[in-house]
């Protein structure tokens, strides 16, 4: 019997580094470059990028070479590069697709690999689904060439300052969305890459804006061990240490950071004596208010299901469409339209796309806009904080946490499938002391999402949103509160956690 393999998700591959069908491997790389092969049309051109972890110059070289021995055409950036410039110049030419090696914020020890289509958009499930059954049916591999042939076309800098001449020009390079840009003056900011690929295009773009960046020299540069954040997610506590360090050495307005393949923004502001930072939800509000203050006509903005409510609110004050879709970037960007232009979408995961020619998350790009946000709302003499004070109470105080239970044992994955059939037959009542006024399930075929194993409870101010993990025994429940002050939407943004824990344990 055939050793199980590594599945080819919807994200594509992510695992630990090693030998073996369950690694990410050369092996692993020549299956699924392959299948990729096969799924697409015939002699079609094919954008690669990588990062700079252990193994991606390898797993670049081998998808590149498979990919030329079956007519294809493929297109390697000669150095590693940030993910949104392999989405960005993949949607810019004629290519049929493209691949990005990276495991993103994953620990040192991981890998993994990310596949768009030809409009610059991560793949949907269905195309997925056809690239894992291929992969599946191939034979493992012997032997593993990483060699590149000769034939390969290598990309230099052109579509790297392409890239950043379109970020610069922000949402005017499109014209769907009539704009000008308001960057009046610059601010100083503390930047941190963590060890990653996104530092010196972000210094780069922020510099030729006007702005004062200064990098943390210890993690500026790529560094595949990491060895300053052992799991460099910019979410992550401690992770910014250095950085706030460096912010009051230098004075700094404001502190962000990419995480390692710079596909997402972290923020941090001065409240009282020290840095705190923003929560994913409160850069999406503000950065959402801010497009939908700098554009005008028919457009539409767009968050995921498990994502701060606010920005619905901040829309429809605008006469402004916000549409709600499952999580992850490839279903945000179905949303747009030409009768109604996508203008923002982002999702809570530090995750934001804010201009219409990248078709995925950019923290450079997102940087870059609340760089201009910051220096706008300062020419008036205003703060980050004073906007979201503002929004708070136009539209409620939203308050947003996560909880998670993992389930131990043998039978792990068996007693958290019961757990979710257990909240389908006996639904909640109650969440943190408000009554449940509305059970949403999202494998109902009438709902107009795809089918997803997915509960959300709404009741007056609170909502409660549950869905296992497709790759591991946990359960995550996302928290919702909403009230008219800070100090209540606290209070039960608690409580709704408390019925949280208790429902999953």
């Amino acid at each position: 019997m055939e050793a199980a393999r590594l599945r080819f998700g919807t994200a594509g591959l992510r695992a630990a580094l090693g030998e073996g069908p369950m690694r990410m491997n050369v092996q692993v790389v020549e299956l699924a470059a392959k299948a990729i092969a096969k799924w697409l049309p015939p002699a079609s051109t094919v954008i690669i990028g990588r990062d700079a972890r252990y193994g991606s110059e390898d797993f670049a070289n081998v998808t590149a070479r498979v990919l030329a021995e079956a007519g294809h055409t493929p297109r390697l950036f000669a150095q590693p590069v940030p993910t949104p410039v392999v989405a960005y110049a993949v949607g810019a030419t004629d290519a049929a697709g493209g691949v990005m090696v990276t495991a993103s914020h994953n620990p040192a020890t991981d890998n993994g690999y990310k596949v768009y289509a030809g409009d610059g958009s991560q793949i949907l499930p269905d195309a997925a689904a056809i690239i894992e059954v291929e992969m599946a049916a191939l034979p493992w591999p012997s032997e593993v060439s990483t060699q590149l042939p000769a034939s390969v076309e290598i990309l230099e800098e052109d579509l790297i300052d392409a890239y950043l001449t379109t970020i610069s020009e922000s949402v005017e390079s499109d014209d769907r969305i009539s704009t000008t840009r308001l960057h009046r003056s610059g601010i100083s900011i503390a930047y941190t890459a963590m060890h990653g690929v996104g530092g010196d295009l972000f210094v780069r773009a922020l510099t030729d804006a006007g702005h004062e960046v200064h990098s943390v020299s210890e993690q500026h540069q790529p560094d595949p061990d990491f060895p300053t954040a052992a799991f460099p997610n910019p979410e992550e506590p401690g992770t910014l240490f250095y950085a706030k360090a460096l912010a009051g050495a230098v004075d700094a307005d404001i502190i962000m950071a990419n995480d390692p393949d710079a596909d997402r923004l972290a923020v941090a502001v001065k409240r009282g004596t020290g840095w705190e930072r923003l929560t994913g939800d409160e850069i999406g509000v503000l950065l959402g208010w801010f497009l939908i203050s700098r554009t005008d006509g028919p457009r539409a903005v767009a968050t995921t299901i498990v994502s701060s409510s606010m920005l619905s609110k901040v829309a429809a004050a605008s006469d402004v469409t916000c549409h709600h879709t499952l999580t992850g970037f490839k279903w945000l960007v179905q949303t747009d339209s030409e009768d109604l232009p996508l203008v923002f979408a982002y999702e809570e995961a530090l995750g934001y796309s804010v201009l219409p020619a990248i078709r995925d998350k950019d923290g450079i790009s997102a940087g870059l806009l609340f760089a201009e946000l910051v220096s706008q709302v300062a020419s008036v003499g205003q703060s980050v904080d004073d906007i979201l004070e503002s929004l708070a109470n136009e539209h409620g105080h939203h308050l947003t946490s996560q909880v998670s239970v993992r389930f131990e044992g043998d039978d792990s994955m068996a007693r958290m499938t019961r757990r979710m059939a257990d909240l389908r037959a006996s639904p909640p009542t109650v969440i943190g002391g408000v009554a449940v006024s509305e059970v949403e399930d999202l494998l109902d075929e009438t709902n107009q999402l795809p089918p997803s194993d997915v509960l959300i409870y709404r009741g007056e101010g609170a909502r409660l949103i549950i869905r296992p993990s497709g790759t591991e025994p946990k359960i995550k429940a996302y928290i919702e509160s909403v009230a008219e002050n800070q100090e209540t939407a606290a209070a039960r943004r608690t409580a709704v956690e408390q019925s949280a824990r208790e429902l999953l344990g």
